[in-house]
């Protein structure tokens, strides 16, 4: 009998600890759960980890040897800096000569501010590199531990070369059994300032990161489950939970990363905005191409060199309570029900609901007594909510999360209709309209920021109050939206369905083909470090020349094969119409014009007559789509070629035609190159040489006679 092998994906939220079951071949989602997250636990959030985990496998007679991957996302790291929950760091500074004068300054970045209130205590030594002795840095950490140092930084101009010293102090600590970071293992760039003030984060995590990783694994293993535990990661990725031991700070925002990762594996959206939607806050991410936009996160207003998800949160959900003020609906949230410790009149009995009349509390101290609250003769009290508008005006469909009593919420605001004196209707329509403007400033910006085509957005809603939200702004707003699938549990299907993906950073003026063979080896191996089975491995190569970075992003799967989730491809039918819509060209103008591997072409062109008629402009769009149907390339005024790998006298040709020559220089064209399974971005290069050394490093397991796509563009 054939044994089935599923993933378990665990999401440990601050209210709840979610756990999904997915069968591993098919990607169903066989079954799902929440528990209350056991923050007050001895064990901490790892005992509902072990509680949830054999509640589930029990519920399905599934057997721990056939678990294949389990993997968790968390918002420990992210909470534990929001409340100041963090180590005590102590920093040992170092550098010698010219670069000591400004060393001793940059590795200082003094008490850090998470929050309003809320420090990371920092305590700084500096030492001189120069002829440094172990009785020197043993004193130096010594010395840092008696002011109240719990973790300690090595932080060394140019670490990042030669990383030594750093070692050196690591190993003396480690000896000491003090836990120890260095600059360098965080980020290989330069700029001693924002390495230090990273590593100084990520070390204030560690010994709490430790402490829930231990005992997250030992519950793994104590439920006899071989399979090696992944951490979400905050850039959607996963990592194993030796690298979560060294790196917590990737943790950080993790929780965020798997809603996107989720919906992204459902639901085929090439552009678009996703919205995870509780009952407090509401996170907003941008899909451009069929990815999820990435930036370097900031802590307490600086920079940091964490790259992750770019997610915007606001305070407006579905439990969000409505403002009273001036005798109208004057505001939507922040407060929510959740934190008056209120109900949501939505899901009230009707018949609870007797003799309505509208009561105004400070659900915080310091809060203005205006949030409206539904108080009835028998003494209940219920909140008024935005999950209670969508319900009366009907944005939430039969069978959704958010669906509740619209009879119950009629009664109950009928009373706040009554005081601020306009209609039922009219009312929940002034609620949601203030949610969705308060959403849209932050949409707008986010199309604006990633240059998103308005007209090929779609609006996709996540968590349990999508359906609160998203339509009805999609209505207002003229997009188009859906809700993804299983969208409360959207995080924690996320989580188990992740790659595994790792990113390194380097400051190189000019990379020759020789560094970027080396960073290309160094990220494969870190990958595999991290769980990835080599075969699986893409690597993405990008060369930043005005801030002199060279950058190598991999991602893998933690199986031996990396599955497709579309078993057939896309009728191309329906394809050239999303292509079309993609590019803002009409389908019958648009055709199939080259194909390989999972990636199909499409190519428009249209001519525009001007100046009477007499000039004719021609441009050509171009959109490549993979076999999902999801648009991962899709540019106006680009110009592509098929070529077989072996013709490099063709690519060459087509790379000419479609450089710039000035006086000064050359100006090389953005290009893609699409074959087999991948999609390589070369936007990055400067030179011709450079764009084909990498093409040779990326190519050389193709045959001669394998087809690539190239695209090209100014």
């Amino acid at each position: 009998m054939h044994r089935r092998k599923v993933r378990v994906g665990i999401d440990v939220g601050g209210t709840f600890t979610d756990a999904a079951l997915i069968d591993n071949e098919t990607f169903e989602v066989i079954e799902k759960m929440k528990i209350p997250t056991t923050h007050h636990d001895p064990d901490g959030v790892a005992k509902g980890i072990v509680q949830i985990l054999n509640r589930i496998l029990s519920s399905k007679g599934i057997d721990p040897e056939d678990v294949v991957f389990i993997a968790h996302g968390t918002t420990q790291a992210t909470n534990a800096l929001l409340e100041g929950d963090v180590a005590r760091v102590g920093i040992i500074g170092m550098g010698s000569g010219l670069d000591g004068l400004s060393a001793r300054s940059e590795s200082n970045p003094g008490d850090i501010e998470l929050a309003p209130g809320k420090y990371l205590q920092t305590y700084h030594t500096y030492l001189d590199s120069k002829n440094l002795t172990d009785d020197q840095i043993e004193a130096a950490i010594d010395e840092l531990i008696r002011q109240g140092a719990e973790v300690i930084v090595a932080s060394e101009a140019y670490s990042v070369d030669d990383p030594a010293n750093e070692l050196r102090v690591i190993e003396l600590a480690a000896r000491k059994g003090v836990y120890a970071t260095g600059g360098h293992e965080i980020s290989q760039l330069y700029g001693l300032k924002t390495r230090t003030r990273t590593a100084v984060i990520n070390a204030s995590l560690i010994p709490k990161m430790m402490e829930t990783a231990n005992m997250t694994e030992k519950s793994v293993k104590d439920a006899n489950i071989s399979s090696q535990l992944m951490i979400m990661r905050c850039d959607g990725g996963v990592m194993s939970i030796d690298e979560v031991r060294k790196r917590p700070i990737l943790t950080m925002l993790s929780g965020l990363a798997a809603g996107v990762a989720g919906a992204l594996m459902y639901e085929k959206i090439s552009d678009g905005i996703f919205f995870e939607v509780g009952g407090t806050s509401v996170d907003i991410s941008v899909i451009k191409n069929g990815k999820v936009m990435i930036k370097n996160a900031e802590v307490g207003g600086h920079r940091t060199y964490l790259q992750s998800l770019d997610v915007r949160t606001l305070g407006i959900a579905g439990g969000s309570m409505i403002k009273v003020s001036g005798g109208r609906i004057a505001d939507v949230g922040p407060r929510s029900a959740h934190i008056a410790g209120k109900e949501y009149e939505a899901f009230a009995s009707a018949d609870d609901i007797v003799s309505p009349g509208v009561r105004f509390i400070s659900p915080r101290a310091g809060d203005p007594a205006e949030y409206a609250v539904c108080g009835c003769a028998n003494g209940k009290e219920y909140a008024y909510t935005l999950a209670g508008a969508a319900n009366i005006l009907g944005y939430v469909p039969e069978g959704d999360y958010a669906k509740g009593n619209k009879e119950a919420a009629l009664k109950a605001w009928e009373a706040l209709a009554g005081a601020v004196g306009v209609s039922v209707e009219e009312a929940a329509r002034q609620a949601m309209d203030i949610a969705i403007d308060k959403t849209m400033k932050t949409v707008n910006a986010m199309i604006d920021d990633y240059e998103l085509d308005r007209s090929f957005v779609t609006l996709v809603g996540g968590g349990g109050s999508g359906a609160v939200l998203v339509p009805a702004m999609a209505e207002r707003e003229g997009f188009k939206c859906r809700i993804a699938n299983n969208a409360p549990y959207v995080s924690t299907i996320g989580v188990a369905l992740a790659m595994v993906k790792e990113q390194l950073e380097r400051t190189v003026v000019n990379p020759t083909e020789e560094d970027i063979k080396r960073i290309r080896a160094d990220i494969v191996e870190r990958i595999v470090k991290s769980g990835a089975s080599e075969e699986t491995v893409e690597v993405t190569i990008e060369i930043d020349s005005q801030k002199n970075i060279l950058r190598a992003v991999a991602t893998g799967s933690t199986e031996l094969r990396s599955k497709d989730l579309a078993q057939e491809a896309m009728p191309v039918r329906q394809m050239q119409e999303i292509a079309a819509s993609s590019i803002d060209q009409p389908a019958e103008a648009t055709v199939l014009a080259a194909q390989t591997g999972r990636w199909s072409l499409f190519a428009s062109e249209s001519v525009k007559k001007s100046f009477f008629g007499l000039m004719k402009k021609k441009t050509s769009g171009v959109s490549v789509l993979d076999r999902e149907g999801v648009v991962r390339f899709k540019k106006n005024n680009a110009h592509y070629k098929a070529v077989p790998k072996s013709d490099r006298g063709a690519l060459n040709d087509f790379l000419d035609e479609n450089t710039v020559y000035s006086d000064a220089n050359a100006t090389i064209p953005k290009v893609f190159v699409f074959y087999k399974e991948k999609m390589l971005d070369l936007t990055g290069m400067q030179t011709k040489e450079q764009l084909l050394s990498i093409l040779d490093i990326e190519t050389e397991m193709l045959l001669d006679e394998d087809e690539m796509l190239v695209v090209a563009y100014q």
